[in-house]
């Protein structure tokens, strides 16, 4: 087959590098002076969704020692001796897996807020569906075709991707290590995030390398597709970037390959300290699905659920590490959850059936460590079909990161998540940053241009003004401001100025406005 066959094909699914007024993103993306100016004005704070896929028995994960007794009668082939359950800080009633010692660590260090008996009215308990239901923060009844990640960010970035990437985010809105995009980042729209395919993948590309094709003709054709593949996401280049700017990170991850999760999550430490904005990851860990041999024949304390557990623990304690290392430990916050928890009562198979409410686990500098919530009560008679009680919807906890994290304010909630779901108290009350939600809205508008563009010796410049004080300026490539064409206080509305070039030579330039704590840059190009 000829290669020019091959792109007709691939002409529909391939996305080719984004233009920026006839300039690649890449010339965009490189600009150390507009990467200071979208540093500049950012709300730079991260989340970090780790999804347990399967279903985690929460039970044996956060272990209520004030129902051990009855616990024991329910799952007494499975059960943790409570000599061997890990102890948290200000309660003697509720303690951890013997796997977790890095959370436990984290916990008594004030840095994880644990949510008991999480879940929604009528639970689901197919994998399928209960994971929309969790992605799309649905009611049970609902099919919703965005998700609660994607709602946000289309509430941030309202015109995306319409006049992205641009100076004030540059960079993609939300990133997943995995082979698809999860329903989370769907937005009413327009779907709101990437993925990198896995961490074999990351490191590929940051390095320039790509798997091996077979030697034949067929090879050689994958091999050109690859490439093209490679050098059409707009946004390769600012993620190679960021990666590129960090050379050292922490010792404390396990051997590469050994723990997924921290493979994972070692990516996203990396790019959020080498200055990426991305607002929100998505890493996963599967194997939660433990209907059998949820524990060894040899001890409850080992097996697969332990092993999983062993494995978040280790994960997010090296990574908590990695960040307290790259200095960015205060703009990170991370958020297990899963589609449902397990029953009660363990089954004849040493395992677990899907249940409903299960623990939450937020992690990073800035949570408000504790516990929210109790001890789920554990009936004296278990049977097949009890499960653990709700205590908090699951979009209260979305709705109050949404809040006390990304400063989303309380009746803007209503947009995003659907309903009126109450707020807990997750993140420290001094986190917000506010103030910026005006900048990101506007942030695919267009509030600055030129026109002619590209032009020789002149063109008339269009700006937006909301009222006030109007600063709009000339930089070079490298830079260096050019001219200050206006200075001063504007009414609101459209204005229009001649500008004249002045014999600089041809070439990129930057136009760049600021109208208070509003500010665009966009390209001007000189041709003769």
């Amino acid at each position: 087959m000829k290669r020019r066959k091959f792109i007709s094909a691939l002409s529909a699914a391939t996305v080719l590098p984004a233009l920026l007024d006839g300039f690649s993103f890449k010339a965009f993306a490189a600009s150390p002076l507009l990467r200071a100016l979208a540093s500049s004005a950012v709300n730079d704070h991260v989340l970090v969704l780790i999804q347990l896929n399967g279903g985690n028995d929460g039970l044996n994960t956060v272990i209520p020692l004030d129902q051990y007794s009855n616990l024991s009668s329910a799952r007494n082939n499975i059960l943790i001796p409570s000599a061997q359950v890990l102890s948290l800080n200000g309660t003697a009633l509720t303690g951890l897996h013997p796997s977790m010692t890095g959370i436990q660590q984290l916990y008594n260090s004030g840095k994880v807020n644990i949510v008991q008996g999480v879940s929604y009215p009528s639970p689901n308990f197919s994998h399928f569906r209960a994971t929309d239901i969790w992605l799309t923060a649905s009611d049970s009844a609902q099919v919703l075709p965005s998700g609660w990640a994607g709602r946000y960010l289309d509430y941030e970035y309202p015109n995306f991707p319409t006049g992205y990437p641009n100076a004030t985010m540059p960079d993609p809105l939300a990133l997943e290590i995995g082979s698809m995009i999860s329903l989370a980042f769907q937005g009413p729209m327009a779907g709101m995030g990437m993925t990198i395919t896995d961490p074999t993948n990351f490191y590929n590309l940051i390095n320039g390398i790509q798997d091996p094709a077979p030697n034949t003709n067929y090879g050689k054709e994958l091999t050109y597709i690859r490439q093209v593949s490679q050098q059409s996401q707009a946004y390769s280049t600012v993620i190679t970037t960021a990666a590129n700017n960090i050379t050292q990170q922490s010792p404390s991850y396990p051997s590469p390959g050994t723990n997924s999760l921290a493979d994972q999550l070692k990516i996203v430490a990396r790019l959020v300290a080498g200055g990426l904005q991305t607002k929100i990851y998505m890493v996963n860990l599967g194997g939660f699905d433990t209907h059998s041999a949820q524990v060894d024949a040899s001890g409850t304390t080992s097996g697969k659920h332990a092993n999983l557990l062993s494995q978040l623990s280790e994960a997010i304690a090296a990574f908590m590490d990695d960040l307290t290392f790259l200095n960015v430990a205060n703009r990170v916050v991370g958020m297990t959850f899963s589609e449902f928890g397990r029953r009660i009562i363990s089954n004849a198979s040493t395992g677990t059936d899907h249940g409903a409410g299960a623990p939450m686990i937020l992690f990073g500098d800035q949570v408000q460590s504790g516990l929210v919530g109790t001890n789920p009560v554990i009936p004296s008679v278990a049977t097949v079909s009890d499960n653990v009680a709700m205590q908090y919807d699951f979009r209260s906890v979305y709705a109050s990161v949404l809040n006390e994290w990304f400063c989303v304010p309380q009746p803007d909630l209503n947009q995003i998540m659907l309903q009126n779901f109450q707020l807990l108290p997750l993140i420290q009350s001094n986190a917000c940053v506010t103030g910026i939600h005006e900048l990101n809205q506007k942030a695919g508008e267009n509030l600055v241009w030129n026109d002619p563009n590209p032009f020789t010796s002149s063109t008339y410049i269009t700006f937006k003004s909301k009222g006030g004080h109007v600063l709009l300026q000339v930089f070079n490539a490298e830079g260096r401001l050019i001219k200050t064409i206006v200075d001063g206080e504007y009414a609101a509305g459209t204005h229009k100025i001649w500008y004249e070039n002045e014999g600089h030579p041809a070439g990129l330039y930057y136009l760049r406005l600021q109208n208070e704590a509003l500010q665009q840059v966009k390209n001007m190009i000189v041709v003769r």
